[in-house]
């Protein structure tokens, strides 16, 4: 029975009565598993798993940053610079510079810079420090690399390598001839420079050559009043000048002698454009035709070239000779070989007449070509390959196109509407120098043997002189070919 003296429990008291018995249950099940030393390592690895690294797999982060504190030194001879290291030299080394603490500062000075801080100041330096600061000079040269020497501090017998500076262009010709009679006639080619330094210019019915040296200026022929200068063009040698005329004639003059050697026809209307190759003489007319002339034979011309529908305009050979490039008023493009007298290849993408041509001289088959004032462009074909390079819109009429001998270059003139001259460098297409003084359309071009200084003539009856290429040995910025004698003259 129950003790009558005694209250029955209440809900409280119940409650503290079950919580006194449940953490006497815990507490004995935590007695009876005890762990074993074994089971008490697992429980260890169970609770400090962040601070616990397995012997037996490598611990991966989301990023890796390398320490260099375990790194094996000793491996490469090289040991980690000592606080004396950075001050001088140990009083064990004897003054060295071979020891290892002096190689490895200069190795670490060399490769991370002046200012990387030995690893004792890491731990107090690198709390004051913004490490993540932006860097203006974010790229460095080969030679800061050098452990000789570092941002532009160099050892004895080391020099530093300057930049080259970009070469400039003189926008001023350097002299200046009129030339009354120049005709403006954009299918005309009416101004060669010999490989003797001497220039020949057709003014109205006469031809005057001009000696680049000298500055004399010599009447070569006058063909009368019922004949005028369509073309004239040198031989590679420089002694003999080629002359086509209004009557369709091509003329041989011997320059040292002034006097004419031949005269050849075939052509029934003007011989506008010439081109030699070796001892073979080509001519376009405005007949369609070009014709092949071989100087050591009796006949006029050996064989004859069709394939144009208009005036032939352009002519050029490569420097090889295996290939000649003609432009046509049909706005094509074609290139013959040596005994085609069909085209082996034919461009029709100009639009408007092709006068001005051009064959690199640093790459074979490399051909350049210029259309007229509904064309503006530029275009670049590798002959070898039969294939479309590149266009350039110039935004003018091309009149001419010379590629530099010395540089990978080329000059472009230019009629409607800027009458400007353009020097550009290949194969970006970037403009190095944009030249003008011209009033008329830039329709003449012609470029010195040495291939320094480019000839220009325009309907304005001026010819103009323009140092724009550097020299082939120093490549300077400017020829020394009379830039300090500005002059204006007449060829007369």
């Amino acid at each position: 029975m129950a003790d009558p003296t005694m209250s029955p429990p209440n809900q409280s008291q119940l409650n503290v009565a079950a919580s006194t018995t449940q953490r006497r249950q815990h507490h004995l099940n935590l007695e009876s598993l005890a762990p074993s030393p074994s089971s008490s390592e697992h429980v260890n690895r169970l609770i400090n798993s962040n601070h616990y690294i397995s012997p037996s797999r490598p611990i991966y982060s989301d990023r890796f940053i390398p320490c260099r504190s375990s790194s094996n030194f000793a491996l490469f001879n090289i040991s980690l610079p000592s606080p004396s290291a950075t001050a001088g030299s140990s009083p064990g080394d004897g003054g060295k510079e071979d020891n290892p603490n002096a190689y490895a500062a200069l190795l670490r000075n060399a490769l991370f810079g002046p200012q990387t801080p030995d690893k004792k100041d890491w731990g107090t330096g690198a709390a004051g420090r913004n490490i993540f600061r932006y860097k203006t000079e974010t790229r460095q040269s080969m030679h800061s690399l050098s452990p000789f020497g570092f941002d532009g501090l160099s050892g004895p017998g080391v020099s530093n390598v300057a930049i080259k500076a970009p070469r400039k262009v003189s926008r001023s010709p350097y002299k200046v001839l009129d030339a009354p009679a120049l005709h403006d006639d954009f299918y005309l080619n009416l101004v060669d420079w010999s490989s003797h330094n001497v220039l020949a210019v057709g003014l109205g019915t006469c031809v005057y050559l001009w000696n680049a040296c000298s500055s004399k200026v010599t009447k070569l022929c006058d063909l009368g009043n019922d004949d005028g200068v369509c073309s004239v063009g040198w031989a590679h040698r420089g002694t003999h000048l080629a002359v086509g005329t209004s009557n369709g004639k091509v003329q041989i003059w011997d320059a040292s002698r002034c006097k004419r050697i031949r005269i050849m026809e075939g052509h029934r209307l003007r011989v506008g454009a010439l081109a030699w190759s070796s001892s073979m003489l080509s001519s376009g007319s405005r007949d369609k035709s070009i014709l092949q002339r071989d100087i050591r034979a009796q006949e006029d011309f050996v064989s004859k070239l069709s394939g144009h529908k208009s005036e032939v305009c352009g002519l050029k050979w490569s420097y090889d000779n295996r290939e000649l490039a003609s432009g046509g008023n049909d706005n094509r493009l074609f290139v013959w070989n040596q005994h085609s007298t069909q085209p082996v290849l034919k461009y029709c993408e100009h639009t408007a007449a092709v006068k001005a041509i051009a064959w690199s001289p640093h790459l074979h088959g490399l051909l350049a070509s210029g259309g007229g004032t509904a064309d503006r462009c530029i275009r670049f074909w590798n002959t070898t390959t039969n294939s479309h390079l590149s266009c350039m819109d110039t935004g003018s009429q091309v009149c001419n196109l010379v590629w530099s001998k010395n540089v990978n270059e080329l000059v472009s003139t230019h009629g409607y509407s800027q009458n400007q001259i353009i020097v550009w460098r290949y194969p970006t297409m970037s403009k190095l120098a944009t030249l003008t003084g011209h009033t008329y359309r830039v329709l003449y071009l012609a470029i010195s043997p040495d291939g320094q200084t480019i000839v220009t003539g325009a309907g304005d009856e001026t010819l103009r002189f323009w140092n724009v290429f550097p020299s082939p040995k120093s490549q300077n910025t400017e020829s020394e070919i009379g830039a300090s004698s500005l002059g204006r003259t007449t060829i007369r």
